[in-house]
């Protein structure tokens, strides 16, 4: 049994060496202490037999060492590509409709410019609460605590919100909220404060007053139809409201509101609305935007065309607007994710990303449908700085 004391104080002595921060060649001299003869040993006429001894234990020691020490080379984990940690990003979206799949799109572009890709380096958690409330607040649990996000972005402004109630460690970035500071998002545009900035998408609403002036001079009743409850189109009628005015008192238009409270409205609301204006415009506004086909089922009906604040729903059945491309909003919010990835940024001190540039989209095909005449100038100049739909 004493044969074997030293070998298994070395075994220790190794683990104790290779897990508390010592290095391999300290071992060969542990192997020397633990083979000394005891005190017991210095008897003269047992010197031979503890020479013998020693040998033995020595030869012993040295292919214990060997044979642990090309075990700890050949499984001693390295740090390699594979085992590194990848960053996770957690994307809450709204509801599902052409504008905030854009938006979604354009998040993981973003992300790719900044060397970011899915399932490379790179791991994306997605979550569509299908514009149920009661979704929004469990996913945001699971993104921000189930998930571990590095950060996360929400697509509207309930999922931003949503997000924002969740954490205020996590990076939050908003995807196209149009209000953040009505929102309670963020303290102000250039100072956001907190864990939270990103993109918002505020309609250039006077260049599409203007634009539709320009393609009905005649006009005189124009209505407008949104969903009371959505923050993001309220933003927008307010900003409506002051963009407007000129044009009331200049061309002396007449302003019809209609609202609704969910989708199953939008039909009703809509015969009204068609049989009292001769244009309508749509705000940034989700509702209308899930059930923007029967929007346009119901105005085709009387040849009234529909003026939307967002590209996609030109697509749909809009005729023109002046548009903030979401796949571009999207793309600008993917690309703060990246450099937040990066330690380039920080939430607190990065202002909200306004998107200042915005292009004309035209709908030929739409226009055709209804008897309704855009220019060619106007069709040449969407072609150069904007989208044509034929």
């Amino acid at each position: 049994m004493d044969a074997y004391i030293p070998s298994m104080r070395l075994l220790f002595y190794f683990d104790a060496v290779t897990n508390g921060g010592g290095t391999w060649w300290e071992i060969p001299r542990a192997a020397a202490v633990f083979v000394r003869p005891s005190a017991g040993m210095h008897d003269p006429r047992l010197l031979p037999l503890e020479e013998e001894i020693n040998m033995k234990r020595m030869i012993a020691l040295i292919s214990a060492l060997v044979v642990f020490l090309g075990v700890a080379f050949f499984t001693t984990k390295k740090p390699t590509a594979s085992t590194a940690k990848v960053p996770t990003v957690g994307i809450l979206q709204l509801m599902s409709h052409p504008a905030l799949d854009q938006i979604h799109k354009g998040i993981i572009a973003g992300l790719k410019d900044e060397g970011y890709v899915q399932g490379k380096n790179l791991k994306v958690v997605f979550r569509n609460a299908e514009n149920d409330q009661s979704n929004l607040k469990t996913m945001s649990q699971t993104l921000v605590e189930r998930a571990a996000s590095d950060v996360v972005v929400g697509i509207a402004t309930p999922s931003a919100q949503a997000l924002a109630n969740t954490t205020t460690t996590t990076p939050v970035l908003m995807g196209a909220v149009t209000d953040p500071v009505g929102a309670k998002l963020v303290r102000s545009i250039a100072h956001p404060g907190g864990n939270i900035t990103g993109v918002s998408d505020p309609a250039p609403v006077a260049k599409q007053l203007a634009l539709i002036h320009q393609l009905m001079p005649e006009l005189k009743t124009l209505g407008v139809i949104s969903t009371l409850s959505d923050d993001s189109a309220q933003a927008d009628v307010r900003r409506f409201d002051a963009a407007v005015k000129p044009f009331v008192k200049k061309y002396g238009w007449t302003i019809k509101k209609y609202n609704v409270s969910s989708t199953n409205d939008v039909n009703q609301v809509a015969q009204a609305m068609t049989a009292a204006v001769q244009a309508v415009w749509v705000p940034t506004d989700n509702t209308i935007a899930s059930a923007m086909q029967t929007l346009v089922n119901v105005t085709n009906t009387k040849n009234v065309p529909i003026f939307p604040t967002v590209d996609t729903m030109v697509k749909e059945g809009g005729v023109a607007t002046m548009s903030i491309s979401q796949f571009d909003l999207g793309e600008r919010t993917g690309k703060m994710a990246g450099k937040l990835l990066k330690g380039q940024i920080k939430t607190a001190t990065t202002p909200v990303d306004t998107h200042p540039r915005s292009d004309l989209v035209v709908n030929l095909k739409q226009a055709a449908k209804i008897g309704f005449k855009i220019p060619d100038a106007l069709v040449q100049q969407a072609e150069k700085h904007g989208e044509v739909i034929k």
